[in-house]
């Protein structure tokens, strides 16, 4: 049997367990996945029920989530890429430590520490959390966008800026602590750091790819998973002896290998690792959030978190407006950034090692880490619906009064740009309403007349002319926002007709059953045409193709009747709305020499497309 302190497998049971069950149970709440493991870990922790003891070892190991994490963004990132972003990293990274370390520096200053010890703990939490920060980047869906990316090139910044921290805490303690034992030379810290990042820049450049191209042909799929780990994870080793972040080593190698032909095999392989030890990075963060020092100093505490965050959003937000960011970017990068890190930890330890801090000390700023981490998912939801109220500057841009056109549109993304031109093609009289104002901007300088209003309201779809209109087109790129337009428009404007764009075929039938006069899933057609035009190229006749089209698109007609239906109505009838029209008997098309159409699985094929932003 395991020792208390150790990992058995009751453990690895718990762990799953409480992941399994508290972050479901927090994103159905919308607060996220990643506070989900934190509650999670702070629960089984050793200052919770105390199902797990020993925290700390089980840090170390799921610090590999991050390390893994960071080499898939590095995968993603060529090196052009990356060097286009150097402005940011250097630049903005460097300024935004810079700025943020001297406000939290002071911050602490005014609790009564000492200037040195001041330094240390404000230069920790200047460095922000890179696994909260980029799990909640993933989550979003902002990590390819150049907000996200901006945010990527300052975290980089922070994982180079945990080596010359380090080598100030020696210098510190050589002045004011304990002397270190055999201390290392700055020139010899640096020296490790520079030799650790060429190793893996030419291993990386000139060996990794004729090993990969050896283990692809001589080896199998375990040995390429193999391989992928080894890569990972050596680089990681190779900047840990030189004294830099693990993290940086993964990203390094990934940024090596992102132009390589085994990228995709490596990313496949890292992947189900990279996911399974970051959330147990999350949980064992939360494990090691001391309770007793909360409740013994929680009235430092609290002010501790209050002050340091501030300072830090402060300091986050002042350099994202005078490098012009716009209020709203700078506003959610300073929420999104507004806690310490990992490095926090390390910069910590290494000044209760060298004496600059008391273990008191020392617990209490690690607690004030953990506890700002917790609240970065809270910060987001905070400011998320600050930003759905916040008034939007509406200059140049009209609402929509007393319109009252033959057809009124709702939503005005890519989808409506294109349904709008054949009616505007034969003079229709078309008023067109979305809420999207930098949108209506664009639109206005390409000839459309826009109209601000949120069609999810009631009086603003009375305004927009939805009682005089003929036909409303519901073209929202959500299909909850387009189910509540739909409910409104049937109980108050019942004789009004609605077109309306579908997500998928879910979709489609609760629009069916609400009785809406036509729908289209916003890539059926399309994708069919798609199909058209490759059969066409692969040689097949037009008139056949054309034949096999319209088979697909019956066979799929018939498969949602009988999906609304239950199949009661199958054979006499495809419902679309509140009519019914006659649908063709089964038709089953001979097969011709040399055709390759699996007809059973066309018959299970169920469309989902991709989701279409606007």
């Amino acid at each position: 049997m395991a020792e208390p302190t150790g990992m058995g497998l009751g453990h690895a049971v718990a762990l799953l367990a409480a992941a399994v069950v508290a972050v479901p149970l927090f994103k159905r709440f919308g607060l996220g996945a990643v506070l989900g493991y934190l509650a999670a870990g702070l629960i089984i922790g050793p200052f919770g029920v105390g199902m797990i003891q020993d925290a700390e070892s089980i840090l170390h190991v799921a610090e590999l989530g991050v390390v893994m994490f960071l080499f898939l963004i590095g995968l993603e990132m060529r090196p052009a890429r990356l060097w286009s972003l150097r402005k940011d990293i250097f630049g903005l990274g460097a300024l935004q430590v810079a700025v943020c370390a001297t406000l939290l520096t002071a911050a602490v200053a005014a609790f009564g520490q000492p200037w040195y010890v001041a330094l240390i703990i404000g230069s920790g939490f200047a460095l922000s959390s890179t696994a909260i920060v980029m799990q909640l980047l993933e989550e979003r869906n902002e990590n390819n966008e150049s907000d996200g990316q901006r945010v990527v090139s300052i975290l980089l910044f922070e994982d180079l800026a945990i080596v010359p921290l380090l080598a100030v805490v020696a210098v510190l303690a050589g002045l004011f602590g304990t002397t270190i034992e055999n201390p290392q030379p700055i020139w010899m810290t640096i020296g490790f750091a520079v030799a650790a990042v060429a190793a893996v820049y030419v291993i990386g450049r000139w060996a990794l790819n004729p090993a990969f191209r050896l283990l692809a042909r001589y080896g199998g799929r375990e040995v390429m998973t193999a391989g992928a780990l080894l890569v990972v994870l050596g680089a990681a080793w190779a900047m840990d002896l030189g004294g830099l972040s693990m993290a940086m080593g993964a990203f390094l190698a990934g940024v090596l290998l992102s132009e390589s032909t085994f990228r995709n095999q490596l990313e496949a392989d890292v992947e189900p690792f990279r996911g399974i030890l970051l959330g147990l990075f999350f949980l064992s963060v939360g494990m090691s959030l001391d309770l007793g020092v909360v409740a013994v100093d929680w009235p430092i505490v609290l002010a501790a978190v209050v002050a340091s965050m501030t300072a830090k959003m402060a300091g986050v937000y002042g350099v994202a407006r005078i490098m012009k960011a716009p209020h709203h970017e700078a506003i959610k990068r300073a929420a999104l950034m507004g806690e310490g890190g990992e490095f926090a930890f390390v910069l910590y330890a290494a000044a209760l090692a060298g004496g600059l801090f008391d273990p008191r000390t020392a617990a209490i700023a690690s607690a004030v880490v953990i506890v700002s981490m917790a609240l970065t998912p809270v910060r987001m939801l905070i400011v998320d619906r600050l930003r759905s109220r916040e008034t939007v500057s509406l200059d140049g841009v009209e609402h929509a009064r007393d319109l009252k056109e033959r057809v009124l549109i709702i939503g005005f993304g890519r989808f409506a740009q294109v349904v709008s031109q054949p009616l505007l093609a034969r003079d229709v009289d078309v008023s067109i309403v979305d809420i999207d104002v930098d949108m209506i901007k664009a639109a206005g300088n390409f000839g459309f007349k826009v109209y601000y209003g949120d069609g999810q309201r009631l009086d603003v779809l009375r305004a927009s002319g939805a009682a005089e209109a003929e036909t409303i087109l519901v073209c929202v790129d959500k299909p909850e926002a387009a189910d509540r337009i739909v409910e409104i428009v049937k109980a108050e404007f019942p004789l009004t007709k609605l077109f309306v764009r579908a997500y998928d075929r879910g979709h489609s039938i609760r629009l069916i059953e609400a009785g809406v006069e036509y729908h289209i899933r916003e890539t059926f057609e399309s994708a069919l045409k798609f199909g058209e035009h490759v059969l066409i190229d692969l040689g097949f006749h037009a008139a056949d193709v054309a034949e096999t089209i319209e088979d697909v698109r019956r066979r799929d007609a018939e498969r949602l009747t009988l999906q609304v239906t239950g199949g009661l109505t199958a054979g006499r009838g495809l419902m679309r709305g509140n009519a019914v029209t006659p649908t063709p008997e089964p038709y089953v098309k001979p097969r011709r020499e040399g055709q390759a159409l699996n007809e059973e699985a066309a018959e299970a094929l169920d469309e989902e497309p991709a989701r279409e932003t606007v």
